[in-house]
């Protein structure tokens, strides 16, 4: 089963799949002027004019933007970043880079196209994402991605946003602190039932003070390195960009073969860190408190600058910096050793953010699971949901992953195919709207 998993994983995340992701957001890109790089410092300043929001809507423009960053950035900012790196060599942050340059498009169409598109549920709730603008924005003959894209969301999060998680905490506080995996595991899930139990509205309160403090905690750590190494940062930028072009720094193999090695990594796993074009983010901003799709458009771009641009950033400067990479070793042990090497006691650091980031990625996910099932069978299936995410989190402590982490990242990718469809089809509507919108 392991090895049939691998083989549809490789198909699911090869070339065909990672040129779907850059062209959706290249043709985006060209199609809208490349507003979503032109207009960034207006967003910011949307950003903080969005604290209440204006508009119909469940949490405010800004909650909105926490809540899907609390779910994108996560494991893959720590132990993505250093594994695209080790399997890719340098070169990989470039593509990483890249794929958030015209990723930023694709999480603004995502974000126009879900406030377009959302509907109440029967509760009052704002409800929206892919299975909803696939179903009110495009012919009845495309209905079957939204079911698709639903089903797939709604399983995905159980494996890379739940058990892979709590898996991954209970694995490095028993390495660091010898913390028993099933303790852990039963802690967070109290922690994150005292989350999600209290609905979206919760969940955005939590992640607008716990997100900012994370990440900017993260940043700052990131920054210090860099300022005390400023005279080696652009002889490691130039080596990242040179790497990225002759492959010189992946291991073994000929130039062309390292040269696509950093690409691939680079592109699949910016991808998996910041989430543009998996669909998952819509539905997020689905619920914001706004009138107006343009506006939370920009607003949502931000999750994909700030979590790429910047926080993978600041750990793949952090590593090429160190010199870790020779040491052989991968994810967050890497990310690890670099800050670990870098200041007194850093790799403890390290270990606190790669739990706060889990837990974050499990609270926000849940609410993407959720709205999948609501639209499968109804308002009716939001607790149930809850209850079962809660209960599953200490198994993943007590399991081998190997296999739930291939299938759910398989059926990200599933995920990703109706909404990079849609997206492809509803890119002339994004076009006119955000053409209305700058005129006036």
């Amino acid at each position: 089963m392991t090895d049939f998993m691998t083989t549809v994983n490789s198909w699911a995340w090869g070339p065909v799949m990672l040129a779907l992701l850059l062209g959706t957001g290249l043709y985006l890109s060209i199609g809208l002027r490349f507003l979503t790089l032109r207009h960034i410092p207006r967003a910011f300043a949307l950003l903080f004019a969005g604290r209440e929001g204006h508009g119909k809507g469940d949490i405010s423009p800004f909650s909105a933007l926490m809540t899907s960053l609390s779910a994108t950035i996560g494991t893959g900012n720590i132990a993505g970043v250093a594994t695209a790196l080790a399997l890719g060599g340098p070169g990989a942050l470039f593509w990483m880079w890249i794929t958030a340059l015209v990723g930023m498009a694709t999480k603004y169409a995502e974000a126009v196209c879900a406030v377009r598109f959302r509907e109440q549920d029967a509760e009052g709730n704002y409800s929206g994402g892919p299975m909803y603008y696939i179903r009110n924005g495009l012919h009845k003959r495309w209905h079957w991605l939204a079911w698709a894209f639903a089903i797939f969301g709604s399983l995905a999060g159980f494996g890379i946003a739940n058990t892979v998680q709590s898996n991954s905490v209970s694995q490095v506080l028993s390495d660091s602190f010898s913390v028993p995996p099933l303790l852990t595991g039963l802690v967070l899930m109290v922690l994150v039932a005292a989350v999600i139990l209290g609905g979206v509205r919760r969940i955005a309160r939590v992640a607008s003070w716990l997100v900012p403090i994370m990440a900017l905690s993260y940043m700052l750590m990131g920054l210090v390195v860099i300022l005390m190494h400023i005279s080696e940062v652009p002889a490691a930028v130039a080596f990242i960009v040179e790497s990225a072009f002759t492959g010189s720094a992946a291991a073994g193999g000929f130039a062309g073969a390292t040269i696509w090695a950093a690409i691939r990594f680079g592109v699949a796993r910016g991808i998996f860190s910041n989430e543009a074009g998996l669909g998952s983010a819509p539905i997020a901003h689905a619920a914001a408190r706004t009138d107006q799709p343009v506006q939370q458009g920009m607003i949502a771009m931000l999750g994909t600058f700030i979590d790429t641009l910047i926080v993978c950033t600041m750990t793949g400067l952090v590593i090429v910096i160190m010199d870790v990479l020779p040491s052989g070793i991968s994810g967050a042990s890497l990310t690890s050793m670099a800050f670990g090497n870098a200041l007194p006691g850093g790799e403890y650091v390290v270990t606190v953010g790669l739990c706060l980031f889990a837990f974050t990625t499990m609270i926000g996910w849940s609410f993407y699971g959720e709205r999948c099932a609501v639209f499968l069978f109804g308002v009716r299936a939001s607790m149930p949901f809850r209850l079962l995410w809660v209960l599953v989190i200490p198994v993943g402590t007590l399991v081998e992953l190997e296999l739930v982490w291939l299938i759910a990242d398989t059926l990200n990718a599933f995920m990703a195919l109706p909404n990079l469809v849609a997206l492809l089809l509803l890119g002339p509507l994004v076009f006119r709207i955000s053409k209305e919108y700058f005129k006036s």
